[in-house]
């Protein structure tokens, strides 16, 4: 997260010289203290963070993958006549362990087209589906997995 503060300031800066350097490293380092001491970021995150950066970019890429598949459903339901969508609420009880890993979850359902996360209580979601075909598959997603892989078992 240092290095992120320190790049954000040259770029704000719009140009490199010895002292917004020197001067980026301190306050880069004044602000990665006060996360650390208020907001409760740990040297701790930022490792683990760097230890699954590769799982992380790959659930960017999955979640990106389902965006489109989802858009490509609700046009196909959308313009077809003879199918009415049916709405439907649907409870699932999830596996993930830390509250980030399901805050993730709730948002990445909710930013798939058709569904939209309602209510986050627990491990348990309900979700609002646009469609019962698109409520098929929520529960032990492939979202649930990824994230379960990226958790690791690891409360950080």
């Amino acid at each position: 997260m240092y290095f992120l503060y320190f790049l954000v300031w040259i770029i704000f800066n719009g140009q490199v010289t010895l002292e917004i350097v020197l001067f980026g490293l301190v306050i880069a380092a004044a602000v990665y203290w006060f996360s650390c001491k208020f907001i409760g970021w740990s040297i701790q995150k930022d490792l683990f963070i760097l230890k699954k950066s590769w799982q992380i970019l790959k659930y960017v890429g999955l979640l990106l993958w389902e965006i489109i598949k989802a858009n490509m459903t609700m046009i196909m339901l959308m313009i077809s006549y003879k199918n009415e969508p049916s709405p439907v609420l649907v409870r699932i009880h999830t596996k993930l362990q830390t509250k980030t890993a399901r805050v993730v979850l709730a948002n990445s359902i909710t930013l798939t087209p058709g569904t939209i996360t309602v209510l986050l209580e627990g491990d348990e979601l309900m979700v609002h589906c646009l469609d019962k075909s698109l409520s098929q598959g929520l529960e032990n997603s492939s979202f649930e997995q990824a994230l379960l892989k990226i958790e690791g078992g690891a409360k950080v």
